[in-house]
């Protein structure tokens, strides 16, 4: 199995990160077997598109959230990098703390 589990949906609360907010978290390597994804579904087009990265991030976004690394944006990237017969993937890993 490529990822650690597959989900559905964001079981983790509403961080309320901007893009540029993202931008200024340090991409670090994920292993792929660690990361458990928020979409069921891929667009075909978005793997296959050479371009998929000109309006948004060139890393994945990742959330920790107890325990759990959850592959919140780049899906497209981390399929794409099984492909290539890579176990990980760079990205930005977002630390949630527990609300208070």
């Amino acid at each position: 199995m490529i990822f650690k589990r597959v989900g559905d949906g964001k079981p983790y609360p509403e961080h309320g990160l901007s893009a540029g907010q993202w931008a200024t978290i340090p991409p670090t390597q994920v292993r792929l077997d660690q990361l458990v994804t928020t979409k069921e579904w891929l667009q075909l087009n978005s793997l296959l598109d050479d371009d998929s990265t000109f309006y948004g991030d060139l890393f994945a976004h990742v959330v920790s959230w107890r325990g759990e690394l959850y592959l919140e944006d780049g899906l497209h990237r981390a399929l794409r990098a099984a492909l290539q017969q890579r176990h990980v993937v760079h990205a930005r890993v977002h630390v949630l703390a527990e609300p208070r």
